[in-house]
Protein backbone atom coordinates (compact mmCIF):
# COMPACT_ATOMS: atom_id res chain seq x y z
CA UNK A 1 0.00 0.00 0.00
CA UNK A 2 2.65 2.59 1.01
CA UNK A 3 4.70 1.63 -2.39
CA UNK A 4 2.19 2.59 -4.48
CA UNK A 5 1.94 6.55 -3.56
CA UNK A 6 5.60 6.67 -3.53
CA UNK A 7 5.62 5.15 -7.14
CA UNK A 8 3.06 7.49 -8.50
CA UNK A 9 5.15 10.50 -7.18
CA UNK A 10 7.98 8.78 -8.87
CA UNK A 11 6.01 8.37 -12.34
CA UNK A 12 4.78 12.43 -12.39
CA UNK A 13 8.31 13.29 -12.04
CA UNK A 14 10.08 11.45 -14.42
CA UNK A 15 7.05 12.38 -16.63
CA UNK A 16 7.70 16.23 -15.38
CA UNK A 17 10.83 16.23 -17.12
CA UNK A 18 13.56 18.28 -15.75
CA UNK A 19 12.18 21.65 -16.38
CA UNK A 20 11.38 21.84 -12.44
CA UNK A 21 14.78 21.40 -11.53
CA UNK A 22 16.54 24.56 -10.16
CA UNK A 23 19.00 25.76 -13.17
CA UNK A 24 21.94 25.11 -11.65
CA UNK A 25 21.76 21.62 -10.88
CA UNK A 26 20.97 20.71 -14.28
CA UNK A 27 23.86 19.92 -16.37
CA UNK A 28 25.10 21.57 -19.44
CA UNK A 29 24.19 19.55 -22.41
CA UNK A 30 25.96 19.05 -25.45
CA UNK A 31 29.03 21.06 -26.46
CA UNK A 32 28.36 24.31 -24.53
CA UNK A 33 30.96 24.61 -21.83
CA UNK A 34 29.99 25.66 -17.98
CA UNK A 35 31.55 29.04 -18.45
CA UNK A 36 28.78 30.21 -20.99
CA UNK A 37 25.67 31.44 -20.35
CA UNK A 38 22.62 29.16 -20.86
CA UNK A 39 19.36 29.46 -20.52
CA UNK A 40 18.44 32.75 -18.13
CA UNK A 41 22.54 33.32 -17.95
CA UNK A 42 22.31 30.97 -14.30
CA UNK A 43 25.94 31.22 -14.81
CA UNK A 44 26.18 35.04 -14.66
CA UNK A 45 25.71 36.85 -11.72
CA UNK A 46 28.48 39.39 -10.88
CA UNK A 47 26.70 41.73 -8.36
CA UNK A 48 29.23 44.76 -9.73
CA UNK A 49 29.89 44.30 -13.39
CA UNK A 50 33.32 44.57 -15.17
CA UNK A 51 34.95 43.54 -17.90
CA UNK A 52 36.50 39.97 -17.47
CA UNK A 53 34.24 38.14 -18.18
CA UNK A 54 33.52 37.98 -21.59
CA UNK A 55 30.74 35.66 -21.81
CA UNK A 56 28.43 37.24 -19.29
CA UNK A 57 29.59 41.06 -20.46
CA UNK A 58 26.02 41.95 -21.82
CA UNK A 59 24.13 40.11 -18.94
CA UNK A 60 26.17 41.68 -16.29
CA UNK A 61 25.81 45.02 -17.33
CA UNK A 62 22.33 45.27 -18.25
CA UNK A 63 21.27 43.36 -14.75
CA UNK A 64 23.52 45.96 -12.95
CA UNK A 65 21.62 48.65 -15.01
CA UNK A 66 18.22 47.24 -14.05
CA UNK A 67 19.22 46.90 -10.71
CA UNK A 68 20.30 50.60 -10.75
CA UNK A 69 17.04 52.06 -12.22
CA UNK A 70 14.69 50.29 -9.84
CA UNK A 71 17.46 50.59 -6.51
CA UNK A 72 16.45 53.08 -3.83
CA UNK A 73 18.53 55.87 -3.23
CA UNK A 74 20.54 54.12 -0.25
CA UNK A 75 20.74 51.02 -2.16
CA UNK A 76 22.54 53.44 -5.09
CA UNK A 77 24.51 55.47 -2.23
CA UNK A 78 26.05 52.15 -0.72
CA UNK A 79 26.76 50.60 -4.06
CA UNK A 80 28.64 54.06 -5.19
CA UNK A 81 31.02 53.82 -2.38
CA UNK A 82 31.73 50.32 -3.52
CA UNK A 83 32.57 51.42 -6.89
CA UNK A 84 35.46 53.47 -5.79
CA UNK A 85 38.85 53.70 -8.11
CA UNK A 86 39.36 54.92 -11.53
CA UNK A 87 39.08 52.12 -14.06
CA UNK A 88 37.11 52.51 -16.95
CA UNK A 89 34.62 49.90 -15.85
CA UNK A 90 34.55 51.55 -12.34
CA UNK A 91 33.95 54.66 -13.62
CA UNK A 92 31.11 53.40 -16.25
CA UNK A 93 29.42 51.65 -13.14
CA UNK A 94 29.32 55.44 -11.69
CA UNK A 95 27.75 56.57 -14.57
CA UNK A 96 25.24 54.20 -14.64
CA UNK A 97 23.79 54.52 -10.74
CA UNK A 98 24.56 58.35 -11.13
CA UNK A 99 22.33 58.44 -14.08
CA UNK A 100 19.30 56.87 -12.35
CA UNK A 101 19.96 59.46 -9.75
CA UNK A 102 18.65 62.68 -8.80
CA UNK A 103 18.60 65.56 -11.26
CA UNK A 104 22.41 67.13 -9.72
CA UNK A 105 23.69 63.45 -10.86
CA UNK A 106 23.29 63.68 -14.57
CA UNK A 107 25.79 65.86 -15.89
CA UNK A 108 28.11 63.70 -13.69
CA UNK A 109 27.01 60.83 -15.12
CA UNK A 110 27.14 61.95 -18.94
CA UNK A 111 30.60 63.35 -18.25
CA UNK A 112 31.69 59.68 -17.35
CA UNK A 113 29.78 58.06 -19.64
CA UNK A 114 31.54 60.35 -22.36
CA UNK A 115 35.19 60.09 -21.14
CA UNK A 116 35.01 56.29 -20.56
CA UNK A 117 32.58 54.81 -23.25
CA UNK A 118 35.51 54.25 -25.96
CA UNK A 119 37.63 52.02 -22.84
CA UNK A 120 34.49 49.50 -23.03
CA UNK A 121 34.47 46.31 -25.10
CA UNK A 122 33.26 46.97 -28.60
CA UNK A 123 30.43 44.43 -27.71
CA UNK A 124 29.26 46.41 -24.76
CA UNK A 125 29.55 50.19 -26.25
CA UNK A 126 26.31 49.96 -28.29
CA UNK A 127 24.49 49.50 -25.06
CA UNK A 128 26.62 52.11 -23.13
CA UNK A 129 25.60 54.53 -26.33
CA UNK A 130 21.68 53.81 -25.45
CA UNK A 131 22.33 54.50 -22.23
CA UNK A 132 24.11 57.91 -22.45
CA UNK A 133 21.77 58.90 -25.49
CA UNK A 134 18.51 57.77 -23.13
CA UNK A 135 20.47 60.06 -20.31
CA UNK A 136 20.98 63.15 -22.56
CA UNK A 137 17.06 62.51 -23.69
CA UNK A 138 16.15 62.87 -20.13
CA UNK A 139 18.07 65.84 -19.51
CA UNK A 140 17.10 67.30 -22.56
CA UNK A 141 13.27 66.65 -21.25
CA UNK A 142 14.12 68.31 -17.87
CA UNK A 143 15.62 71.21 -19.47
CA UNK A 144 12.50 71.75 -21.35
CA UNK A 145 10.30 71.15 -18.00
CA UNK A 146 12.27 74.06 -16.16
CA UNK A 147 11.84 76.12 -18.89
CA UNK A 148 8.52 75.88 -19.62
CA UNK A 149 7.90 76.23 -15.83
CA UNK A 150 10.00 79.10 -16.05
CA UNK A 151 7.94 80.51 -18.28
CA UNK A 152 4.63 79.78 -16.75
CA UNK A 153 6.24 81.49 -13.44
CA UNK A 154 6.83 84.46 -15.27
CA UNK A 155 3.34 84.33 -17.55
CA UNK A 156 1.80 83.85 -13.66
CA UNK A 157 4.07 87.18 -12.57
CA UNK A 158 2.95 89.11 -15.49
CA UNK A 159 -0.49 88.58 -15.06
CA UNK A 160 -0.20 89.16 -11.60
CA UNK A 161 1.26 92.36 -12.04
CA UNK A 162 -1.46 93.01 -14.93
CA UNK A 163 -4.32 92.60 -12.69
CA UNK A 164 -2.87 94.85 -10.09
CA UNK A 165 -2.29 97.51 -12.49
CA UNK A 166 -5.72 96.85 -13.57
CA UNK A 167 -7.07 97.15 -10.49
CA UNK A 168 -5.34 100.44 -9.74
CA UNK A 169 -6.29 101.54 -13.00
CA UNK A 170 -9.95 100.79 -12.66
CA UNK A 171 -9.82 102.82 -9.11
CA UNK A 172 -8.65 105.63 -10.57
CA UNK A 173 -11.38 105.99 -12.95
CA UNK A 174 -13.93 105.40 -10.10
CA UNK A 175 -12.45 108.31 -8.54
CA UNK A 176 -11.99 110.57 -12.15
CA UNK A 177 -15.81 109.57 -12.27
CA UNK A 178 -16.91 111.13 -9.22
CA UNK A 179 -15.18 113.93 -9.46
CA UNK A 180 -16.49 114.58 -13.05
CA UNK A 181 -19.77 113.78 -11.50
CA UNK A 182 -18.98 116.43 -8.49
CA UNK A 183 -18.66 118.72 -10.95
CA UNK A 184 -21.20 118.60 -13.04
CA UNK A 185 -23.53 118.70 -9.76
CA UNK A 186 -22.11 122.29 -8.95
CA UNK A 187 -22.50 123.50 -12.31
CA UNK A 188 -26.10 122.23 -12.04
CA UNK A 189 -26.44 123.87 -9.14
CA UNK A 190 -25.17 127.41 -10.27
Amino acid sequence: MTARPWLLCLATALLAGCQYLPEQLQLPSGPSSPQSPSNGSALCHAELPDFDNAPCLLHDWVAFGLASQRGDRVWREATLTRLGGESAERRLARAMLLAWGDRRQWNRASELYKADLHAAPSDLQPLLRYWLNELEGRRRLAGQLAESRGEHQAAVEENAALTEELEALAEKLEQLTAIEQSINLRQQNE
